[in-house]
C-alpha cells in the first residue's frame, strides 16, 4: 500500500512538472503567430475552392430550375411551339426563370463563362434564352387574342414594372452582343420601349413609382431600369442612352444619397419632410452595382463619367466602414445589431472586386475587404449549393423595425446571382492582383511576392 502510495506521489510530481514546462509564456512561445478562431475564414482564397463553390450554385440550379415548356395540366412536354395555348407554361422548378432576380443570375452567369471559360455556364443562359425566344411569338399571339397566359410569360411579352424588364433585358443584350446567334432582338426591343417609353417617371424624367406613396422613388429601380438604358447605347451605337443612363444617375443620386454617411437611403418620396433615411443592404447593392454595370459601357470620355466614377468611390468607402468582423455586412447596414444578410454581401464583394480591377478603387484599401467578404459569401452557401441568409422581396418602409424583421430563407431568389458574380470576379482579382498574408494579416503589393516569409518594405522597395 505504501509503495501504491508513494508511485502515485511520484506520478503526480512529474505530470505537475510537465505542465509548468509546457505552460506558454511570452518567453517561450512566439503569441502572434497563434491561430485567431476566426468564424467564416481568413486569408486569400485558392482559387480552386471559389470555383468549386461556384460550381456547387451552378449544379443546383441546373437541377432545379428546368427550360421547358409544359402543359399545366398533364404536365405534357411541349417541343412544338405552335401548339401553345393557354395551358402552356414554363414548367416550374424553385426559382423563376423570367424575374428580375434571375436577370442577375443570367448576368452573372455570363460572367463566370468569360472567367473560367466553363461553357455550363453559358450553356444555363443560353438554353434558357433560346426557349424564351423560341417560345414568345407563341404566348404574344395569345396574349394579343386577348386570352390569359403563364404569367411568368406574361413578364416577357407584356411587361408592366421595371422589374419585369430591366434585369432581364441588360443581360440579354450582354449575352445577344456575345452571341448573335441567340435571336433575342425582338425581346430585347420590348424590354427596353416598356423601360424607355412607358415606365412612370417624374417631371424631370427619373423613373419612379405611384406606391407606396405618390412620386417614390425606389432604390432598386436604378438597377431595374438604367443598366439596360446604358446597354441600349452599347447595343445600338446610339450616345444617346449613355446621356440618359448617366443622367438618370445623378438625378437618383441628388435625391438619394447621404453624404454623410455615404450611403443611399432605401426610399424617396416627394414631398417628404423631413425625409427619413433608412439603409437597406440590398438596395445599397443594387445601386453600387448600378454604378459598376454603366461604368462598364459608358465612353470613357463621357462628360458625366468621372463624376459617376466618385459616387462609387465614395459609396464604396461608406460601406467598407460598415463591414462586420465576419465579412458580412448587416441588414440595416448602419444598425450591426440587425442580422448579417447574404445577398448584399455578396454584391458588395462583388463589385469593390470589380471597381478594384477596373482601376476605380485602390487593391490595397479595398482587396482585404473583398476577401473577407467572400470568406462570409461561401460560408454561407450549403452542400446542396443553396444561399442561405438572404432576405426575402422586400417593399419600402419608414421605419427600423420593418427592415429588422424581414425574413431570410434559402429560396430567396435574390441571393444566387450574386455569389456566382461574386465568385467570378474574385477569380479574375485573384489573377490580376497580387493579395498576399503577411504577418497573418491579407495585404495587396504592387508585385508578386514569392516567399511565404514576413514581408517589410525598404526605402519603397520590397524586401523580405
Amino acid at each position: 500500500m505504501n509503495k501504491l502510495k508513494t508511485n502515485l506521489i511520484l506520478l503526480a510530481l512529474i505530470c505537475c512538472t510537465t505542465t509548468k514546462a509546457q505552460q506558454v509564456n511570452d518567453s517561450n512561445t512566439p503569441l502572434h503567430l497563434m491561430k485567431p478562431a476566426y468564424k467564416c475564414g481568413y486569408g486569400v482564397p485558392e482559387a480552386g475552392a471559389v470555383k468549386q463553390t461556384m460550381d456547387r450554385v451552378l449544379h443546383y440550379l441546373q437541377q432545379s430550375t428546368p427550360a421547358v415548356i409544359e402543359d399545366s395540366k398533364t404536365h405534357r412536354v411541349i417541343t412544338d411551339y405552335k401548339t401553345i395555348n393557354e395551358n402552356s407554361q414554363l414548367r416550374r422548378g424553385d426559382f423563376r426563370l423570367t424575374s428580375y432576380e434571375w436577370g442577375v443570375t443570367y448576368s452573372a452567369m455570363m460572367a463566370a463563362y468569360k472567367t473560367t471559360g466553363d461553357v455550363a455556364y453559358r450553356d444555363y443562359v443560353y438554353e434558357r434564352y433560346r426557349l424564351l425566344a423560341a417560345a414568345a411569338p407563341y404566348f404574344t399571339r395569345l396574349s394579343k387574342q386577348g386570352k390569359k397566359i403563364d404569367p411568368l410569360m406574361r413578364k416577357v411579352v407584356d411587361p408592366q414594372a421595371l422589374d419585369d424588364a430591366g434585369a432581364v433585358c441588360s443581360s440579354m443584350i450582354k449575352a445577344s452582343v456575345a452571341d448573335k446567334s441567340l435571336q433575342l432582338e425582338a425581346l430585347i426591343n420590348n424590354y427596353s420601349a416598356y423601360i424607355l417609353n412607358k415606365e412612370y417617371r417624374l417631371a424631370d424624367g427619373t423613373f419612379a413609382r405611384l406606391r407606396p406613396q405618390h412620386n417614390t422613388l425606389w432604390l432598386d429601380d436604378m438597377f431595374m431600369g438604367i443598366p439596360t438604358v446604358a446597354h441600349m447605347g452599347l447595343y445600338t451605337g446610339n450616345t444617346k442612352y449613355f446621356d440618359q443612363a448617366a443622367t438618370q444617375v445623378q438625378q437618383f443620386a441628388q435625391r438619394m444619397f447621404v453624404p454623410e454617411k455615404q450611403l443611399f437611403r432605401h426610399g424617396w418620396v416627394e414631398g417628404m419632410n423631413p425625409h427619413p433615411a433608412y439603409h437597406w443592404g440590398r438596395a445599397n447593392g443594387w445601386a453600387i452595382l448600378t454604378l459598376c454595370e454603366v461604368l462598364d459601357v459608358l465612353p470613357q470620355q463621357h462628360p458625366q463619367r468621372q463624376a459617376i466614377v466618385k459616387l462609387l468611390q465614395q459609396h464604396a468607402e461608406g460601406l467598407a466602414r460598415l463591414q462586420g468582423i465576419d465579412g458580412y455586412w448587416h441588414q440595416l447596414l448602419d444598425r450591426p445589431e440587425t442580422y448579417e444578410e447574404t445577398s448584399c454581401t455578396a454584391i458588395f464583394t462583388y463589385c469593390m472586386a470589380h471597381a478594384i480591377n477596373k482601376g476605380w478603387l485602390d487593391a490595397k484599401a479595398y482587396g482585404p475587404v473583398v476577401m473577407l467578404g467572400w470568406h462570409a459569401v461561401e460560408k454561407a452557401v450549403n452542400d446542396r449549393g443553396q444561399v442561405t441568409g438572404v432576405c426575402v422581396g422586400t417593399g419600402m418602409g419608414f421605419d427600423a423595425a420593418f427592415y429588422a424583421y424581414r425574413p431570410v430563407h434559402v429560396m430567396a431568389a435574390h441571393g444566387y446571382g450574386p455569389v456566382v458574380w461574386a465568385g467570378a470576379e474574385i477569380l479574375s482579382l485573384l489573377k490580376a492582383q497580387h493579395p498576399k498574408m503577411n504577418d497573418s494579416a491579407v495585404h495587396f503589393y504592387d508585385q508578386e511576392i514569392n516567399t511565404n516569409e514576413p514581408i517589410f518594405s525598404v526605402d519603397g522597395k520590397t524586401d523580405f
